[in-house]
């Protein structure tokens, strides 16, 4: 998708607006933060996977820090990184990796399914660094922290990329996302 400067600016700063809100939708809070909600992620690889990774990695800074903003718990500076805008900056850069460079019209959903993925992965190892060296002493006697924080974040993690996968792969849903990052000049299939 080929944009000018103020055009970029404008959609990241849209999509960006957009996972910050939908991240205050929550279906589940966790007991020491994180939570699943109303597919906000989505919003950040879908910066990365139409602007590029360079957007989508700013673009999931700032909608870290604005998680950080409106609720974060910070302990240690390098936790705050870790598990603001590091983490949701993952998912932007993986939804550019994966994003619109070799477009074709109705193949969309299977690169940004992909990109949205490994960059929800890529924020678990954040959240899950953190975790085990920050709120490891949350961990039940005995037990691993790098254990306790991988359970504890993938309670959260897992089905929040669940619920975006399913979303991304309706059929409706698909199409729109489909002419919205559809390139000037391309056709759909």
């Amino acid at each position: 998708m080929r944009h000018s400067k103020v055009n970029t600016l404008a959609y990241a700063a849209m999509l960006t607006a957009l996972a910050a809100a939908l991240n205050q939708v929550t279906v589940f809070r966790m007991p020491q933060g994180g939570s699943v909600t109303a597919c906000s992620m989505m919003f950040i690889a879908l910066a990365g996977y139409g602007l590029g990774p360079v957007t989508g990695f700013m673009a999931g800074i700032s909608a870290g820090l604005l998680d950080l903003f409106f609720g974060g718990y910070v302990v240690h500076p390098a936790q705050l990184i870790l598990d603001y805008p590091l983490a949701f900056a993952m998912v932007g850069l993986m939804g550019g990796i994966f994003g619109l460079k070799n477009f074709q019209a109705g193949k969309i959903n299977l690169n940004l399914q992909l990109g949205f993925s490994l960059g929800m992965m890529a924020r678990f190892v954040c959240h899950l660094i953190s975790g085990a060296i920050f709120f490891g002493a949350y961990a039940p006697e005995g037990q691993n922290p790098v254990v306790y924080s991988a359970v504890y974040n993938v309670t959260y993690i897992l089905p929040e990329m669940l619920f975006t996968l399913v979303l991304l792969s309706v059929p409706a849903y698909r199409a729109a996302v489909d002419t919205v990052l559809r390139p000037k000049g391309a056709r759909a299939a």
